[in-house]
Order: C-alpha cells, then structure tokens, then sequence
C-alpha cells in the first residue's frame, strides 16, 4: 500500500514546504506550519482539440451596468461602492467581538424586508443563540433563513432550496470541502470552501458575504489566497471598549479601496455615523494644550480629527515614545524635525501621540499636525479655539501641500473652524473658496510660532 504523502503549509500565509520548519521563511511566523496530506492528483484529462469558449473581440461583449442591491446600512453600502454587485462575494474580517456578525444579520434583516431572501450559514453559533441575537436586533423575518452547514458542497442545494437571494457564510474557516483531505480551518481547505461559496455565488448571480478570522497581527488568517479568491475584501477596525466601529475597504472591484464606514456600538446594533466629523470631535476640550484638529481624507471623505499628544518630563536616560493611531517611525520623524528644526528639546521627554475615536492615520497630511500638538504639550500653550493643521513634513523642516486641499478646507468650514495652517502653495490654491481664514507656512519652525504664538502671515 503507497505511503499517503503529505505537505507542510503555513497557516498565517499558506507557504508550502516538503519538511516542517519551526519558522515560516515566507512570512517569517514561528509555530505556523502544520502537517497537512496531499490529495491524490486526479486522472489525466483528454487533451482539447479546441477551447470551451470561443473567444470574442472585446469591443463586441455588451456591457450594461449592473443594478446594484442596497443592503440598507448607509455606511455599508458607501463602502462597497453604492451596493450589492449581483454574483460578487465580499469578505469581511476584524477581531473577536467587533460586530461582523451583527453587521451581517442586520444587512440580512435589510435585504430580506426589501423582498431579497438570505441564507445565513453559520458553522460556528446554533440557530437558537442566532435567534437571540436576531431578537436583540430586531431582525424577526421568515426570508432569512438560518443553517449550521459547514460542508461547502451542501451549499448549492441549500440555496436552490430555499431561493435565496444572497449568501452570508459565518465564518469561511469552519466550511469544510469534503474532496480535501485536510482538516477544517486549515488553507488548504479555506482555498476549497471559498472556491465552493464562490462559484454559487457566480452561477447564480447572487452576492455573497464572507466572515474571515484575523491572525494575532490583525491580517486575515489564511489569507492572501483568500483575499485573492474574493471581490471586495473589508476590514472592521477599532477599539472593542469604544463605541465607534470603522469599516473599511482595502480592495473593491466594483468601487474605490480604501473608503471607509464608521459605525457607533449601541444596544440596537450597530448604528452609520452620519456626520463623522462632528462625533469625532463632539468631545474635544479646545482649551487644553496638546490637541489639534486635522482634516484627513478617509477614502473618498474628508473628516475632521482630534491628534493629540503629551510630552511629560523623563527621570530615565532614553526617553519613551509612544503613538496609537499614527505610524510609529513617522512620530519618530516629527520628533527628529522638530528638534533639529525647531529648536524643541525632546530628549528629556517622554512623548505620547494619540487619534482620538479609533481613527489610524497613515496619509502623512497629519505630520503637521502632530507636530503642533507635541509643540503646545510641550510648552503647555494650547491651539486657539477655531483653528485646525494640515501639512506634510520634510526632512529639512519644510512644510509641504497635500493633496485635495480643498475639500479639506470646506470640511473645516463646515464645522464651525476660521483658520487653517497650511503650506503656502495649498494657502494660495484654497484661500479663494475656503470660507476659512487660510496661513500659509513655510516650514515646521514658523507653523509652531503661528499656531501657539499668534503670529500670522
């Protein structure tokens, strides 16, 4: 009898190996790679005298724009690009407990009372604690249908059964293909399921949502192959003992990536966050030192939010550096300029930068900012009320623009703000139509003596 062979895969990026290794030399992981056996390969195909389908001029193939479903969640729906793409599938990972699964019964609840049936299957909870939360929600309605399937082959019939309209699979790592010999979770048998939920969901024309597991280092666990099987892949971001939820898209066929949702944790659910700006900021106390306002752009919206940053004397030689919600090299960059350039001395302080609301900036539009309020906790002169900071940083301490200034401006307009520190360029671009009272600076070392010492330009 032939030995059953057997491969070794990593379970955080899905390298193959013929040998088990302690540490992934992929991803470089440690205790990720698991045994798992081979499938055997299946019989030799008659080769084709000619392709299955004729190929055809592209300008000839009719294109007319697909009529997209509303799920009925207004930050959901700008996420995804205006809706449901008919036959897409979409896969939505975040940390234990953020509201994925609330997320989705409440988009079924939508779906269903706008005439569109869901099978909501889910491996990993009973129907009996999916109807509880369903009552929480109040999501009482017989075209959601509910199933503890986790064979992915079963999937087909289940759907032609029921004449769903839509897909939800809670989650795809307790699907399980019974053709793979691998054992339920593992990548070999996420590759398989996703392929099984993704192939209902094209033949029928129906959309289908994904629940994904995130890994420790809050990517999705199996995932590259995953995320490359998918249409849409989304992310639930945020602090779970806050109450604001930011859902956001880092690959989308049918609309712009990195567009974002926010969402406000409440007893109901799950509730879009209409005005982000004004919630984010609705807790601001303008007359502390260390706290600047910083319009960013978040996908296709720009919002207004709160950076804010402590710099408190240190008893130890190397002084401590902290930041949640920016870059941590990047604040490591501001300090640098700041104290080259500025003449700030911040090698007998600990420095502590935070983003209030949940909110993680990576645009470098907020270093100006950052820089501001590490300057006012510093010297202790908070930013005058109405003003708000957005500028890139240089190297040599120059102040750069950033792009789309202009709907920044008229974001921080809208909120109430009369003055904006800016570059010069963006200043002389935006000052026409801001409906805010535009400084334009040139470097670091000035934007600091105009946002705390009153000077203008």
């Amino acid at each position: 009898m032939p030995k059953p062979s057997v491969q070794f895969v990593c379970q955080n990026c899905g390298y193959e190996s013929p040998k088990w290794m302690g540490r992934c030399p992929d991803c470089s992981e440690w205790a990720t790679i698991v045994e798992e056996p081979v499938a055997p390969a299946p019989p030799a195909a008659r080769p084709r005298t000619q392709p299955a389908t004729a190929p055809e001029p592209l300008s000839s193939i009719d294109f007319t724009a697909e009529q997209r479903l509303s799920t009925g969640i207004s930050e959901l729906d700008r996420v995804l690009g205006g809706g449901l793409v008919p036959g897409s599938v979409v896969l939505i990972g975040g940390d234990p407990g953020i509201g994925k699964s609330t997320l989705l019964m409440q988009a079924s609840g939508n779906l269903a009372g706008q005439g569109t049936g869901v099978l909501y299957v889910s491996g990993e909870e009973s129907p009996r604690q999916i109807r509880m939360r369903s009552r929480r929600l109040g999501v009482d309605s017989d075209r959601v249908w509910v199933s503890p399937e986790t064979n992915a082959s079963a999937l087909e019939s289940l759907v032609e059964t029921t004449g769903a309209g839509a897909l939800v699979i809670d989650s795809i790592q307790t699907m399980s293909d019974p053709s793979s010999p691998s054992a339920p979770g593992t990548v070999s048998q996420v590759r398989a399921a996703a392929g099984q939920v993704a192939a209902v969901a094209r033949s029928r024309g129906i959309p289908a949502f994904l629940v994904g597991h995130v890994t420790k280092d809050g990517s999705l666990a199996g995932p590259r192959v995953l995320e490359h099987m998918v249409d849409t892949v989304l992310y639930f971001e945020g602090d779970r003992d806050s109450a604001y939820r930011i859902l956001r898209a880092v690959k989308n066929r049918f609309g712009a990536t990195d567009e974002v949702g926010i969402f406000e944790m409440s007893g109901a659910g799950l509730v879009p966050v209409e005005n982000p700006s004004a919630a984010l900021l609705a807790e601001r106390d303008e007359k502390e030192a260390g706290s600047v306002v910083c319009p960013v752009l978040e996908g296709t919206r720009p919002l207004l939010v709160e950076v804010q940053a402590l710099a408190a004397p240190t008893h130890f030689p190397s002084p401590r550096r902290m930041a949640s919600g920016v870059d941590f090299n990047r604040l490591l960059l501001v300090l640098a300029v700041l104290e080259k350039r500025a003449g700030l001395r911040l090698g007998q302080a600990d420095v502590y930068a935070n983003v209030t609301g949940g909110l993680r900036l990576s645009e470098p539009a907020a270093d100006l900012a950052l820089a501001i309020a590490v300057a006012s906790s510093l010297k202790d002169r908070p930013v005058p009320a109405g003003a708000a900071v957005m500028g890139e940083i240089g190297l040599s301490g120059e102040v750069r623009g950033v792009a789309q200034a202009e709907r920044r401006a008229r974001e921080a307009a809208r909120l109430g703000f009369t003055r904006l520190i800016l570059s010069r360029r963006d200043a002389r671009a935006v000052a026409p139509s801001a409906g805010v009272e535009c400084v334009g600076v040139r470097t670091v070392a000035e934007a600091v003596r105009v946002a705390l010492e009153g000077e203008s330009r």
